[in-house]
């Protein structure tokens, strides 16, 4: 009798849950409709759950929330209404539920710790969220303490305790020295996960004084440091070899507890000498495989999203040559409350029965309680169509006051889970969606779809009318959707009309008109045909269509389906296209296509081009069709096909090819069966069951392809089962609560017989044992609904007949539709690489909380403010996608010395999951733009005022503007190089004591810290003074008076004389080394001079080598070439860095420089050389 009950009892909740799937409402997403409809609340944002802050910012609890009418929110502080009207640091933003508490103006973090708790209300009821736990990050200071020394010897084992200080989060823990440098690690020596630095045996080379622990704690974005510790090494030979012993864990046996979903990390560290090598195993079992990882030298066991089947004895040996050690940690895993189904939202008309249903799992097993309205529903107000059966609300006969915000709670001791689901009952009259008079275009004998969106509460009755006093549509030509749409299979002509749509419920009755046009088809009505032109000659091929007078056909000419060539030899005409002067490159198909806004046409021939054939021609074609076709031997399976050749037309037959027509399923479609070489004229064909076969063969030789033969005589084969199933099986959910299975359907051919269905089989993996299965014809979908969200299924779809099925097919695994993540990424870490580039670490989610197929990360990340400037501006949020399972990207392109914030989601098929809470991150100073102007005015006989403006962007705090400026000759020569280092804050100079009338070049950049950044350069004159403007025009009055012009000549003949006196002592006298040199190397017309009497010098005396003047002239190019200047003062005096003597004359190297950058200190841009000495003499 208990037995009957139970079945009866199952049934029963199979029947409620069905009644669940029809009756519930789908409420179409019309933004228009959502937006007139009331719905209960429902949070769509809001903080995690342990929400760790930074006490130095504000606080900022989220809580978003939708509904019709717009909610109100309250909040609740460790189980107490919250007055945030009370407190003058708390604020709630508008249209929102979200708080924000006011660190930064003078609030305690501290004073505001506690658990918070937000509830969304209106009319329709409330939704509460999480309770959000608030705790201020804490980053305390390590105690003091007196750290002895360590004297160790050599061989023996040595442990360094950090021991940092407890901070929330905890600390990132890590050894480097003085210099900032990370300590080697090894399998000798390794950091423990307590933080310890552990010395399986110390050596000489670990003696050091600088062994500093270090504290990071990321929250706060502080370091804190230990101590150093110092370890001396002192030898004793020989060293003594010791066999393993474990540092950590100590004992022979642990425990350890892990929460399911999990990383797991077990570690042995052993000391020994030799150093010892650590393995793992797992008593009784296998470590999981592709969930396993070694760490730190295979110290430390890792084993990724653990669950309870990983629960059991892990044993870690330490091995030397002199012996072994071992340890067993006993792992048990729990689990905290994980969903197997949630409840969902159930939208219900007045009468309607329903049920929610809240399963979750645990270890221990949660405890499932309800609240509605966020109350217990022990104490919530009676509502007589809900009853409560432990994990599942049944409702019956609901009203509209029925509709609430149903919480379910799962949970036990180590966590729990809520979720909202609103039970909303809405009585709503008809409505219509699509569009009135809509007009609908369509080809003949294609099909029409005519849509009736709609809606209503009770679901409402739809109904067709042809025409205005039309009766109602019935029959076998038309096919009526559920979601309202009409379908036309074959629209005819006739079709032509208006059709009313009439939706009606209890509530009322609407209607909507729609417009149905039917198209005459495109036809080519004269095709392109094959052509074989000779080399130069002319092709064209015509394409002549008819088209429904209403459209407007455009026509596209494709060669070897591409465009045709850029060539004036192509003309298009109306309806044929011509081709001038063919050659061989203009071989190919080509295509004429028709397009109108309903349908496409097209038709293709081949151009076949052919040199100029001698005399006498020789005309070469395609071979003439085949002919006789015969049929032999027939059996089930198989039958032998022969034929007689036509003639090859001076071209031999290369090959024939064997097509087949299937008059049973595509008569008029004719399939490649085989081919065979063109000296054979018969074949045996493999046959398929069920086919009614025709065939025929086409000869092809060098030229082409022959016109096919005449079809054979029809051979029908039997039938029998299927020999294959569909292919390209998959199952992919469109909804997170359903599985669409499909497949490749069968040809026709296939089927091998009559009445082809398919059997669709599918099981939940490692899950059900039995297979659902069910029988459907002439599709190629089918739709399972009530899945959970992205599990994997096991499906496999079989072929069958009239006569049976077909062979057992394979199975495939696909999943489940998938949904939204449910987590958002976190210990988001951001590492600042340099002024412009970041590095953003984050945690990967765990894979069941993806929901879906995990395709990346996306890193949104926004500008704040410059730290310069401190103002704020548009904020304009970058993005950045990360593809697959990665933890950590780059953000480049980022501004100098400004404050940033970024958060991490999670991506799957579906969309983005939430977001991580805010990170902020501020980069570093960099060297600035250059100034924005500069900008000279004001000259004076000996002065210059120079103004400039702020660099657009200066990357950091300004510290000083640099100015370098020196003059410039008449010859284009810089001068020495003056620097003046100028406050941040002043933006104009007054520069005196110039030299008049003298063009000066200014250099000018701002600097940071950092460094200096680009220049800016100008150039200006100086004023020219008015007393020697005077004296060179008395110089230009006498240069023009003919007794100078005399006497000028008068000396440039007594220069000549004494040059060539001078020519013919020097010819006379000998050469010293350094002459020859010179006249092996330089140009014979640049010789160097004596400075006091003007004439050619030797280089025979040292007493003419005499210094070159500073003002020295270079050539216009105003450099001297390497090869011209191997004897230069650098082979014999002080290098490349030149200085002036007391007197003022310059001692350097020849070689010139070009004006690129400007000269330091008393350095010319230019070298002195006997060209220069030469020019100055000029």
């Amino acid at each position: 009798m208990m037995k009957k009950k139970s079945v009866s009892a199952r049934k029963a909740s199979l029947v409620l849950f069905l009644c669940q799937m029809i009756s519930a409402l789908d409420v179409p997403l019309d933004s228009k409709l959502l937006e007139e409809l009331s719905q209960p609340p429902t949070i769509t944002q809001q903080s995690p759950k342990d929400y760790i802050v930074d006490p130095r910012e504000n606080i900022v609890i989220q809580c978003e929330a939708k509904g019709k009418p717009p909610p109100s929110f309250s909040w609740t502080r460790n189980g107490t209404h919250f007055d945030i009207d009370k407190d003058a640091q708390v604020t709630m933003k508008p249209n929102s539920g979200t708080l924000v508490i006011n660190i930064m103006n003078g609030g305690k973090a501290e004073a505001y710790e506690g658990v918070y708790q937000c509830t969304a209300r209106n009319e329709r009821g409330a939704a509460v969220s999480n309770n959000i736990v608030i705790r201020p990050s804490r980053s305390p200071l390590w105690t003091k303490e007196k750290l002895e020394p360590n004297h160790v010897r050599e061989g023996d084992s040595l442990v360094l305790h950090c021991r940092p200080p407890v901070g929330l989060p905890p600390p990132i823990i890590f050894w480097m020295d003085n210099a900032f440098q990370r300590l080697p690690q090894s399998e000798r020596v390794s950091q423990g996960l307590n933080g310890d630095l552990y010395f399986s045996n110390v050596q000489p080379e670990d003696t050091r004084e600088d062994y500093i622990c270090y504290a990071r704690f990321n929250h706060t974005q502080t370091i804190q440091q230990k101590q150093p510790i110092s370890v001396k090494v002192f030898s004793t030979k020989p060293v003594t070899e010791r066999q393993p012993v474990l540092l950590t864990p100590t004992g022979s046996t642990s425990t350890k507890v892990e929460l399911r979903g999990n990383v797991l990390l077990l570690e042995c560290i052993a000391a020994g000498l030799p150093t010892p090598v650590i393995r793992w195993i797992k008593e009784g079992g296998e470590l999981p495989a592709n969930r396993t990882f070694f760490e730190n030298f295979k110290k430390t066991l890792k084993i990724i999203d653990v669950s309870e089947a990983d629960s059991g004895n892990y044993k870690c040996i330490a091995r030397n040559r002199l012996g072994s050690a071992h340890h067993v940690i006993s792992v048990t895993v729990k689990a905290a409350p994980y969903w197997i189904t949630a409840p969902r939202n159930l939208v219900l008309s007045p009468g309607e029965d329903g049920t929610l249903i809240c399963r979750a799992n645990g270890n221990p097993k949660p405890d499932i309680s309800w609240l509605a309205n966020g109350v217990p529903i022990a104490i919530a107000p009676e509502d007589p169509s809900r009853k409560v059966d432990g994990d599942t609300i049944i409702f019956s006969h609901v009203q509209e006051r029925s509709s609430a915000v149903y919480q379910c709670n799962a949970s036990n001791e180590y966590g729990y889970l809520l979720a909202n689901a609103f039970v909303n009952v809405l009585a709503e009259p008809p409505r219509i969606l699509t569009p009135a008079n809509k007009l609908y275009q369509v080809i003949a004998d294609s099909p029409a779809l005519l849509d009736c969106a709609y809606f209503g509460s009770p679901k409402p009755e739809i109904e067709w009318f042809k025409g205005v006093k039309g009766s109602i549509l019935r029959g076998n030509e038309y096919v009526f959707h559920d979601n309202g749409t009409l379908e036309i299979p074959v629209a005819q002509k006739d079709s032509t009309g208006t059709y009313t749509c009439v939706a009606r419920n209890e509530l009322g009755k609407i209607q909507n008109e729609v417009h149905l046009e039917v198209k005459d088809p495109t036809m080519i009505i004269k095709q392109p045909e094959y052509k074989v032109i000779q080399r130069y000659g002319q092709a064209s091929f015509e394409c002549v269509i008819k088209h429904d007078s209403t459209l407007l056909p455009t026509i596209i000419w494709l060669k070897d389906n591409a465009e045709l060539p850029d060539d004036e030899r192509f003309l298009v005409g109306k309806d044929n296209l011509t081709i001038m002067n063919v050659t061989d490159k203009d071989d190919g198909t080509y295509t004429c296509i028709v397009n109108t806004t309903l349908d496409s046409v097209s038709a293709s021939a081949v151009l076949t081009v052919v040199a100029a054939p001698p005399t006498p021609a020789i005309i070469y074609a395609r071979p003439n069709p085949p002919f006789d076709l015969e049929l032999t031997g027939q059996l089930e399976r198989s039958v032998e096909l022969s034929w007689i050749p036509g003639d090859e037309n001076n071209s031999p037959i290369t090959n024939f090819v064997i097509e087949y027509e299937d008059g049973l399923h595509e008569p008029g479609v004719w399939h490649y069966q085989t081919e065979v070489p063109g000296t054979q004229t018969t074949v045996q064909l493999k046959l398929s069951p069920y086919v009614n076969y025709s065939f025929r063969v086409i000869a092809v030789n060098e030229i082409g392809r022959s016109q096919p033969s005449e079809p054979s005589e029809q051979y029908l084969t039997k039938s029998a089962n299927p020999d294959e199933n569909p292919s390209n099986v998959q199952g992919i959910g469109s909804e997170p609560d359903n599985l669409v299975i499909t497949w490749e359907s069968l040809k026709g051919f296939q089927s091998n017989g009559p009445g082809l269905q398919y059997k669709v089989s599918w099981r939940q993996k490692d899950v059900d044992d039995e297979w659902t299965s069910v029988i459907v014809a002439n599709v190629s979908k089918y739709i399972v609904s009530g899945t959970p969200t992205f599990v994997p299924y096991e499906i496999k779809v079989q072929a069958l007949n009239d006569l049976g099925y077909a062979p057992e097919p394979s199975e495939v695994i696909g999943h489940s539709g998938e949904d939204l993540p449910m987590v958002a990424p976190g210990n988001v870490q951001v590492h600042v690489i340099n002024s412009t580039l970041a590095k953003v670490h984050w945690d990967t989610v765990p894979l069941k909380t993806v929901r879906g197929h995990l395709q990346g990360y996306k890193v949104y990340y926004w500008k704040v403010q410059s730290l310069s400037r401190r103002s704020r501006r548009h904020v304009e949020k970058k993005i950045l996608t990360f593809r697959g399972n990665k933890t950590f990207g780059m953000l480049p392109g980022l501004e100098p010395y400004s404050s940033y914030k970024l958060n991490v989601r999670v991506v799957n098929g579906k969309g983005e999951g939430p977001a991580s809470p805010d990170k902020l991150f501020k980069t570093p100073e960099g060297v600035p733009s250059s100034p924005s102007f500069l900008r000279i005015t004001n000259p004076t006989l000996d002065s210059l005022t120079l103004e400039w403006g702020s660099p657009t962007h200066p990357n950091g705090v300004l510290t000083s503007y640099i100015l370098k400026f020196q003059p410039i000759n008449n010859t284009h020569e810089l001068g020495p190089l003056v620097e003046i280092r100028i406050p941040a804050n002043e933006s104009s100079l007054i520069l005196k004591n110039l030299n008049y009338s003298t063009r000066y070049k200014f250099y000018f950049n701002a600097q940071t810290s950092v460094g200096s950044g680009s220049q800016i350069t100008e150039e200006a004159i100086t004023i020219m003074d008015e007393g020697k403007m005077a004296m060179a025009s008395r110089q230009v009055d006498i240069a023009t008076q003919g007794w100078f012009i005399g006497l000028m000549c008068a000396v440039a003949l007594l220069i000549l004389i004494l040059l060539i006196v001078c020519f013919i002592r020097r010819n006379k006298g000998g050469k010293y080394p350094v002459k020859e040199k010179e006249d092996a190397h330089a140009d014979p017309e640049i010789q160097p001079m004596k400075e006091d009497d003007g004439t050619f010098g030797e280089y025979s005396d040292a007493e003419d080598h005499k210094p070159l003047k500073k003002g020295s002239r270079t050539p216009s190019d105003r450099t001297v070439k390497k090869e011209d200047s191997d004897d230069s003062l650098v082979d014999y005096g002080e290098g490349v860095n030149g200085q002036f003597n007391e007197d003022g004359s310059f001692i350097g190297q020849y070689s010139g420089k070009k004006e690129k950058e400007p000269a330091e200190g008393n350095e010319s841009s230019e070298a002195p050389s006997p060209v220069n000495a030469m020019n100055s003499f000029v």
